[in-house]
């Protein structure tokens, strides 16, 4: 999926917008979908939110069946309150937040790890219960190889680190659009 930069601009302001709404009674501004029409898609998105270059909160949905401004507003007030590794998000830190927001493509079955691209894939594994993703900045932002990619999506999932060394894994790739507020547009 291509968005404009006006779109990508929306986005983030509406992010930001669906977080303050947590500590406040805003709500993220009404969108006009004839003027932006990318914008009412259905597809997966994730909303990363940092301070520092530290992540702070991560969460989205791999697929949605809502329009993506929608499923952005509400995958941004998910990653500030719900995500489980770090406590909720504070009147306070809101200010510190960097917002970066990551388009999902459709997901792709693969048949062998070659075909994984580091830096454009980013990885989903399910295997019986677990289930883990990787954004495709993951890889590059940790300058992983592709093994490293592969034992840390199994960490992801809760696997054994090496079981994609035993195994096949059932795995899918996909690629994303990734933007945050530093991006000049």
């Amino acid at each position: 999926m291509e968005l404009s930069s006006k779109e990508k601009e929306i986005l983030l302001i509406a992010a930001r917008e669906s977080i303050k709404s947590l500590f406040s009674k805003t709500n993220p501004p009404k969108i006009d979908y004839n003027s932006h029409p990318n914008l009412k898609l259905n597809a997966g998105a994730f909303v990363t939110l940092k301070i520092r270059n530290e992540l702070r909160g991560c969460i989205g949905f791999i697929t949605s069946e809502q329009p993506l401004y929608e499923t952005v507003c509400e995958v941004a007030k998910h990653a500030a309150a719900e995500d489980p590794r770090f406590a909720p998000l504070t009147k306070e830190e809101l200010g510190l937040i960097l917002i970066e927001i990551s388009v999902l493509s459709p997901m792709k079955k693969i048949s062998n790890y070659d075909e994984i691209k580091i830096g454009e894939h980013g990885l989903l594994v399910e295997e019986g219960y677990h289930r883990g993703l990787l954004l495709p900045q993951v890889a590059t932002e940790n300058n992983y190889s592709l093994e490293q990619f592969l034992t840390s999506i199994c960490l992801k999932a809760g696997l054994a680190p090496n079981l994609w060394k035993k195994k096949k894994l059932n795995l899918q790739v996909f690629s994303a659009l990734v933007f945050n507020e530093r991006d000049s547009y």
